[in-house]
């Protein structure tokens, strides 16, 4: 008897869409991850803001075997230009 309900179990299970990868167990790219993450923070998690703190992450990422190495415009990286943040103006 199948029953539909949140405690049905799941009997199929789909891989993630780039696959796996490995977790950062030695913490190889830890500097690189938390510099994201605070600049997250600190732009109340906008992450258009981080564009390139994040591509250094995943560049980190591919450089130490942690993913598979792709092209950067099939992470969502084509030659866009990250626009400057508001702290280099100067207020008069």
């Amino acid at each position: 008897m199948s029953q539909a309900g949140p405690f049905q179990r799941v009997n199929t299970v789909s891989p993630p869409l780039k696959g796996s990868f490995p977790l950062d167990h030695e913490g190889a790219c830890k500097y690189e991850m938390l510099k994201y993450m605070c600049c997250l923070h600190e732009k109340n998690q906008q992450n258009t803001e981080c564009r390139e703190l994040a591509k250094q992450y995943f560049s980190c990422r591919m450089d130490k075997g942690l993913m598979e190495k792709d092209e950067w415009h099939k992470l969502g990286y084509a030659d866009k230009k990250v626009r400057p943040s508001n702290s280099n103006l100067v207020a008069y």
